[in-house]
C-alpha cells in the first residue's frame, strides 16, 4: 500500500493564513518560520515581500526533508514605501493618517519550497475613505492594527477605513486564495474538489 505523502507545512504564525488555508479543506501543519523581516536599503516592496516569502519558505523547508512549505508575507505600500506592523497605537495612528483618502498597494508573496520552488507576488489597490484623525485614533487604540500590516484588519473592525478594493480581497487578509491554490497544486497538493494538479 503506498504512503500518504507529507503534509504541507505551512511557516506561518498568522491566523487570518491558517484559518484562510484551512477552509478551503487543505490538511497541513503549522511551523512558523524565524527571520529577520528588515527591508534592505533601496528594495522596492515587490522585492521585499518575495524575498522574506521565499526566505520564510526556505528556512523551514530544512526542518521537513519532503514536504512542500509555504511561505507568505505581505506588506502595504505607498508611493514606494513599505508600511509593517505598527509597535503601538500612536505608530497605527501615524500610519493610518498617511493611507486616509488614499489608495495604496497591498502586496502579498506566496513561495513554496522543498518538494518544488515558485514564488508568486499578487498586488491589490485599497482605496481608504477620508476618516476624521479621531476616527483613526479611536480605531489605533482598538489594539487590532499592532500586527497588521499598514495598521488595519480588512477583515476586522478596520473594515470601516475600506471605501474601495481592485483586486483579491483575500491578499488584503495575507494569503491570494486563487494563486496560492494553484501554487500548491503545481507543487502535487490536490485541489479541494479532488481535481489533479
Amino acid at each position: 500500500m503506498p504512503s500518504s505523502p507529507p503534509p504541507l507545512v505551512l511557516a506561518s504564525a498568522s491566523p487570518r493564513r491558517q484559518a484562510l488555508l484551512a477552509q478551503l479543506g487543505i490538511a497541513f501543519l503549522v511551523d512558523p518560520a524565524d527571520v529577520d523581516e528588515s527591508a534592505k536599503p533601496g528594495e522596492s516592496p515587490r522585492t521585499y515581500v518575495t524575498r522574506l516569502a521565499t526566505e520564510k519558505a526556505q528556512a523551514v523547508s530544512a526542518r521537513h526533508p519532503g514536504s512542500l512549505v509555504l511561505g507568505a508575507d505581505t506588506t502595504v505600500a505607498l508611493d514606494g514605501k513599505v508600511f509593517g506592523k505598527p509597535k503601538d497605537a500612536e505608530q497605527a495612528q501615524a500610519m493610518l493618517s498617511q493611507l486616509a483618502g488614499r489608495t495604496h498597494l497591498v502586496l502579498t508573496a506566496v513561495a513554496t519550497a522543498g518538494t518544488r520552488s515558485a514564488v508568486q507576488a499578487v498586488e491589490t489597490h485599497v482605496t481608504f475613505a477620508a476618516v476624521t484623525p479621531q476616527a483613526l485614533a479611536w480605531y489605533a487604540s482598538s489594539g487590532e492594527p499592532l500586527d497588521k500590516a499598514g495598521g488595519y484588519a480588512l477583515q476586522g473592525l478596520g473594515g470601516f477605513l475600506v471605501e474601495r478594493i481592485s483586486g483579491s480581497p483575500s491578499n488584503v487578509i495575507g494569503l491570494p486564495l486563487w494563486e496560492t491554490l494553484a501554487l500548491l497544486q503545481a507543487g502535487g497538493v490536490r485541489s479541494p474538489w479532488g481535481s489533479e494538479p
